[in-house]
């Protein structure tokens, strides 16, 4: 795990040294164990090391083939390096690392040599005879990368900051990213917060050559390989799932630095710790946040599952006064603005502080196995789908009345519902996850393109390989392609990055993922919480943490924001309604409804602008 940065396109290396060497000290926190730097004519690659596999400073990268032609500077793990490592007879191998196996796998497959990793990563290659680029993102967006394309330029990194450190890129906010973050807590698909930067999409690669840029995808999850497995037996079903999440954990395991895992006592980390317990020889590291609050504490499962899994546990006691403490903390490590990133700052920070460099999570477990609650009324929506052949105007006569009638955030979602010209998924699923109507964007800015949604885009653009997939399968793709992609694990690249922690999601298994978007719905629908994973993994997880209320992850934020964060709060929103796309007048408006109370703002509506604006300020955006 690491951080890579590069230019290409610089003819003065004076210049190029000098701008690699700011971008690579921006990404510090990434790797504090070593940085490397590598500047030839045309090329520059930086690189920071956070040692994880062969701690051999002969590992360090950038890093040079045997014949000195090809350069790679490379972000994340590939789990079964070693097995592709041996099919490789014809290259002189000099270390253990999966560093290496890329850069040897690149030479003899060319691009195809991506179908063969397992891992998440970001991978950046220079042939310094082809001048050529190529650099590539892993199935599902694990690892970030962002470009800026402009003439013969090109500019890479794992991180906005870094790239803005570069002075190459202009400062000027992205307005669509604007509208997606209000509406979606981040920027989505290609888009960051920064115009003209994007991120790499999951599951492609590209090639920068001659001015060119050419983008090609090499995985796409709603564009699955034919699997012959018979899906018509659910014991055969359970036990091949069980066995892949098996084979997953095990390949997260390998490490050469202290591991250990994130436990809160829910379905999806017990699972992972159960099998991670039978797969190890001694004790697992395991690690809870615990409050003294009994509305957030989780401890009593978390204990519950250590015991059974005789784990070396490690409950983390957090105050809501050091929560409060470590926000601005926080706030200064969001790479790109999140709505729910202090959480993943906070648990992240106290897991290096007790001595751990690598820990899995359970991330991954509520969107591959019917999790959310979007799963359950997406299934209750579709079988009223024939209400939207109703002429539209008898539906929007329905949406007025309602406007009459119900002024809470639900109702609004509802009319959004109701307005829609059609019903099909990739319009349906981008309204059950708005957090704001383009009323209310509107109202808050005229100059946003407040129709605009990344997310339906991307969708539609897949809408013929989505609608052959069964309805909760669909709701995978919608939400690994949005919320998850670009919230959920965005925020944990960032987060425990800024602490130097690698965490691995052993769910996100690119082999899991493609057997499991198979199973028909009627294996899949949750008859209690994640049923088909529960009996997948039986009889490992006790009844009283199948059957326990799901509590998340979360903070008393709507009574924080209306007291101890209430100056905070208010000075940045007084800042946002000074910019000018913003209508200043009714975001002074908005806030103060919201301290009165008004239903229809959720706390997360105003807790974006707060974000939003700390985030400009901080990095000095137009």
């Amino acid at each position: 795990m690491c951080g890579i940065t590069g230019i290409i396109g610089l003819s003065d290396k004076k210049r190029s040294t000098d701008i690699i060497q700011k971008m690579t000290l921006a990404l510090q926190h990434r790797g504090p164990d070593a940085e490397g730097h590598y500047v030839e004519e045309e090329v520059a690659f930086g690189h920071r090391r956070l040692a994880i596999i062969d701690l051999n400073p002969s590992s360090n990268q950038p890093f040079i083939d045997n014949s000195g032609r090809y350069a790679m500077t490379f972000n994340g793990e590939i789990y079964n390096f070693k097995k592709v490592k041996s099919e490789i007879s014809d290259y002189d191998f000099k270390t253990n690392s999966d560093t290496e196996l890329i850069l040897a796998a690149y030479i003899k497959w060319g691009p195809a040599f991506l179908q063969k990793l397992n891992g998440m990563f970001a991978i950046a290659i220079w042939d310094n005879v082809e001048k050529t680029l190529f650099i590539a993102r892993d199935r599902v967006g694990i690892k970030p990368v962002y470009y800026y394309h402009q003439d013969k330029q090109f500019v890479f990194s794992s991180e906005i900051r870094s790239m803005l450190a570069s002075g190459l890129i202009p400062r000027k906010i992205n307005k669509k990213a604007i509208v997606d973050f209000l509406n979606y807590q981040a920027p989505q698909g290609a888009n960051s917060i920064i115009e003209n930067v994007f991120q790499l999409p999951a599951g492609t690669f590209g090639i920068f050559k001659e001015g060119a840029f050419k983008i090609e995808q090499f995985w796409n999850i709603s564009e699955l390989p034919t699997d012959s497995f018979e899906y018509g037996n659910e014991a055969g079903i359970q036990k091949r799932i069980e066995s892949l999440l098996k084979e997953s954990v095990q390949r997260r395991m390998l490490s050469d630095v202290p591991f250990g895992a994130f436990l809160s006592g829910g379905i999806d980390s017990s699972g992972i710790v159960a099998l991670m317990a039978e797969l190890s020889d001694n004790p697992i590291n395991t690690f809870s946040v615990v409050f003294n609050e009994k509305e957030y504490d989780e401890s009593a499962y978390s204990t519950l599952v250590s015991k059974k899994f005789n784990t070396d546990h490690h409950p983390i006691l957090l105050k809501p006064e050091r929560f409060l403490e470590e926000l601005p903390a926080a706030l200064a490590a969001m790479d790109s603005p999140t709505g729910d990133g202090p959480n993943s700052y906070v648990v992240s920070k106290v897991t290096k502080e007790a001595g751990i460099t690598v820990a899995l999570s359970g991330l991954g477990g509520d969107e591959l196995f019917a999790g959310y609650p979007v799963f359950k009324q997406l299934t209750s929506i579709n079988k009223y789908r024939q209400f939207w052949s109703i002429p539209s105007v008898v539906r929007k006569m329905g949406s007025g009345i309602l406007a009459l009638r119900g002024k809470d955030h639900k109702t609004e979602r509802l009319r959004s519902l109701l307005s829609l010209d059609e019903y099909s998924f990739e319009k349906i699923y981008p309204t059950f996850r708005k957090l704001s109507s383009s009323s209310t964007l509107g109202n808050i800015s005229k100059a946003l393109p407040v129709e605009h949604n990344s997310i339906e885009e991307i969708l539609k653009k897949s809408s013929t390989s989505i609608n052959k997939l069964p309805l909760l399968s669909q709701v995978t793709v919608g939400e690994l392609t949005g919320y998850t992609q670009n919230v959920l694990l965005r925020d944990t690249d960032q987060m425990s990055m800024a602490s130097a922690l690698e965490v691995r999601v052993p769910f996100f298994d690119h082999e899991l993922i493609e057997f499991v978007i198979g199973i028909p719905d009627k294996f899949k629908y949750p008859k209690y919480s994640k049923s088909l994973l529960v009996e997948s993994l039986s009889p490992r997880l006790p009844d009283e943490i199948v059957h326990r209320k799901k509590m998340g992850f979360s903070f008393p934020w709507q009574h924080w924001m209306k007291n101890e964060l209430k100056d905070f709060c208010e000075e940045k929103i007084r800042g946002l309604a000074e910019r000018e796309i913003f209508n200043g007048d009714y975001l002074l408006k908005y806030w103060d409804s919201f301290l009165k109370g008004d239903k229809k703002i959720i706390w997360v509506n105003i807790w974006l602008l707060v974000v939003l604006e700390n985030w400009l300020q901080t990095n000095d955006i137009d």
